[in-house]
């Protein structure tokens, strides 16, 4: 036992077994923090699902119906009948302009905290000069006066106030719903009168007052399509097939400006049918919160292995260099202290700023792992340096979550500077003469 106790190669495969049996609590930790992030999302949804979902609008658009007729084979008595079928002609404005406010809210369920909103939206625009000439469809066969106009909306629970169209200075209420489905699944409609004169201009306008989650987008559906939004909000995230052509973000919120082509997408501004996916050209904003610690939490723990690895090499160089042993359950506890920073990091981060908790974490686990290697080898000088090995790792750690972009160029230069101080503090070392427990 005594010799096994000396023997370097014996003591490297015990470090080297322990640190392969703490990846086991480290995949659970990874684990846990997952479970977190999967229970923020229900809490997200289960409030979204009262208040209203993330919306997109779709539309204004006229959809005016036609009969076509088909020959249809007859199996039955084997002749061919003539039937007549329902489509539909769909135009998109020739102008269209969204001005908008966004009046976000912070909500709690239990620990977790979502972002929703109100908005209120002025839509107005014309459908200019449609054309129906331009179809091989007889006039006779559309029926004018059955046009009507709808906008998609995601979700309806999120309309706060009764909707109303200006139509030519002419008022109607929208209803719930679709008539077709070839562009949207779920919105509201309402009659408008049509004239089968190429030429007649329409000009349309209403209010739209939206609740909504973390989201709002627009789809550019207008031959020019202009949207401005502002909001108190100042950490917004602008997505979708679109940027903003001018945007201003400050501490009081920000503004946003899109002026959108019918070039810029891969649809016309008519057709028949639904054989058009308008929503891929839907852009706007997300609502995001400043922070995300479940993210942090999870790029923060794929280093724990850097973290096991690193001071178990420092421990095993101490041993080596100053002829002190260190028992392989004393490894075992260490190893478990490392591990216990990142649930420390994962539960007070959901009550407290993440900085702040990194900080606490850090120093909780600093402050256990120095008083223990200080019992252990009855040494100031070495429990501090094992102390500051351990700091500038968590300040590295800490730095390469921050500069995310950087992160494999940062900790691929920290990782290599650090080997390079290993290799350099080993390299008179004999291994093979070398016995643990002697100077």
């Amino acid at each position: 036992m005594k010799t096994l106790k000396t023997n370097i190669y014996f003591k490297i495969s015990i470090i080297f077994i322990i640190g392969l049996l703490l990846l086991i609590p480290t995949s659970m930790i990874k684990s846990l923090i997952r479970e977190r992030e999967f229970t923020q999302k229900n809490a997200i949804r289960e409030v979204s699902s009262k208040w209203g979902k993330e919306q997109t609008i779709s539309g204004p658009y006229i959809s005016v119906p036609y009969y076509k007729y088909i020959k249809q084979y007859s199996k039955k008595d084997s002749s061919n009948k003539i039937v007549k079928i329902k489509e539909y002609i769909h135009f998109l404005p020739t102008d269209l302009t969204i001005n908008g406010k966004i009046f976000p809210e912070r909500r709690y369920r239990s620990i977790y905290e979502i972002v929703v909103y109100n908005s209120k939206l002025n839509i107005s625009g014309v459908f200019d000069k449609m054309k129906f000439s331009d179809f091989d469809i007889p006039l006779q066969n559309i029926q004018f006066n059955k046009a009507i106009i709808s906008v998609g909306i995601s979700d309806l629970r999120g309309i706060e106030k009764q909707v109303i169209l200006n139509w030519n200075n002419n008022k109607s209420l929208f209803n719930p719903g679709t008539i077709t489905n070839d562009i949207i699944q779920s919105g509201i409609n309402v009659k408008v009168p049509l004239t089968n004169d190429d030429n007649s201009s329409y000009k349309f306008s209403f209010d739209l007052d939206l609740k909504g989650s973390q989201m709002l987008y627009f789809t550019p559906v207008g031959e020019i399509t202009n949207v401005n939004i502002t909001s108190a909000w100042n950490n917004p995230s602008f997505n979708g097939a679109f940027l903003p052509d001018s945007r201003n973000v400050s501490n009081t919120g920000f503004t946003a400006n899109w002026n959108i082509l019918h070039l810029n997408r891969n649809y016309p501004q008519k057709w028949i049918g639904s054989n058009r996916n308008t929503n891929s050209s839907a852009f706007g904003v997300d609502l995001k919160l400043p922070v995300d610690n479940y993210q942090k939490s999870m790029r923060s723990i794929k280093y724990a292995i850097l973290f096991i690895a690193f001071t178990f090499m420092v421990l095993f160089f101490v041993e080596v260099l100053n002829g002190i042993f260190i028992h392989p359950i004393q490894y075992i506890l260490i190893g478990i202290a490392l591990l216990v920073f990142y649930t420390l990091l994962l539960s007070i981060s959901e009550y407290l700023n993440y900085y702040i908790t990194f900080a606490i974490s850090t120093f909780a686990t600093l402050l256990l792992i120095v008083g223990y290697v200080k019992a252990i080898l009855k040494s100031n000088k070495l429990s501090m340096l094992i102390g500051g090995i351990l700091f500038i790792l968590y300040t590295f750690i800490f730095i390469i979550i921050q500069l995310q972009d950087y992160a494999l160029l940062i900790g691929s230069i920290g990782i290599f500077i650090i080997l390079g101080m290993l290799m350099y503090f080993s390299r008179k070392i004999d291994w093979y003469n070398l016995k643990l427990g002697e100077k």
